[in-house]
């Protein structure tokens, strides 16, 4: 910017500044707050960051498991750039601070799991390394079937979004890379699919199954649905996670639901340990 066009906006009066940076970003609104004391000002408005803030924050605000502590709208969405629980634990929200967009987790409580409350196939633990209460640990199951569900109405509008399963896998599974798992999302009339192998780390194991159970394996492979073929990936908190797909959250009102099944190996499983589901814009990645 140049001086004289910066010494031109500097004569702007605040509230105006403030009204054209409503109509910006978050990350444009930052970066502008270091151009002079004037944008600086102008960007610690409430007027700025109530556009950011979702249209129905007071109502998240009103599900808060622990309230936030604000005096500013600027320190409200700041304070939401990091996951809180809402809705008695069940659930996280975020927003992601470059571009105010909305996330979501579901816990593992907020899903349905094919007999999640029998003690002999799941257990419902607290860890540390969670943010909810409570995970899932699957003891041993020949049918394992997860889903989840959420409105486009509380998401972000016009945006991709990307579904992930949270997850980790114990040092004592067993029976969960025989044959790949299938993974969908459907949205109205349409239904996208995929594939994953829930791979243990331990090298060896993996080589001595594979061998054993080789000839079986290629078999029950091809009773799986084909789709896009997805790999597990480390998260920066600890935990690991697999696209589950993509959906575009529009103008309209549609139901997003996602699945996450092994039910056609009917061999034995367990060793999975589930956190719950993400719900999150893909263009922020």
């Amino acid at each position: 910017m140049s001086n004289s066009m910066g010494g031109f906006i500097d004569m702007l009066p605040e509230d105006c500044l403030s009204t054209i940076l409503s109509f910006t970003s978050p990350t444009d609104t930052f970066r502008s707050s270091m151009v002079s004391s004037t944008f600086h000002s102008a960007a610690e408005s409430d007027v700025v960051w109530e556009t950011f803030l979702p249209a129905d924050y007071k109502d998240v605000l009103s599900m808060v498991v622990t309230p936030l502590a604000f005096t500013t709208k600027k320190e409200l969405f700041l304070c939401l750039c990091n996951p809180v629980l809402i809705d008695g634990g069940r659930k996280s929200f975020k927003l992601e601070k470059l571009s105010g967009k909305i996330s979501y987790m579901l816990s593992a409580k907020e899903l349905s799991i094919s007999s999640q409350n029998d003690p002999m196939q799941w257990t419902w633990k607290s860890i540390p390394q969670s943010r909810f209460s409570e995970v899932a640990e699957l003891r041993a199951t020949s049918w394992l079937e997860i889903h989840g569900k959420i409105k486009t109405q509380i998401l972000s509008p016009n945006t991709t979004y990307g579904a992930y399963l949270i997850m980790k896998i114990s040092n004592r599974a067993y029976g969960l890379d025989s044959i790949p798992s299938e993974m969908s999302i459907e949205v109205g009339n349409k239904v996208y699919n995929g594939m994953t192998y829930l791979r243990h780390e331990d090298g060896k194991k993996q080589q001595m199954e594979c061998l054993f159970y080789r000839n079986r394996t290629e078999v029950l492979r091809k009773r799986v649905v084909e789709g896009i073929e997805r790999i597990p990936s480390e998260r920066e908190d600890g935990w690991m996670e697999i696209e589950l797909g993509e959906f575009f959250s529009g103008e309209s009102y549609e139901e997003v639901k996602m699945s996450f099944m092994e039910v056609k190996g009917y061999q034995s499983k367990g060793g999975l340990i589930l956190e719950g589901i993400e719900i999150r814009p893909k263009n922020d990645e």
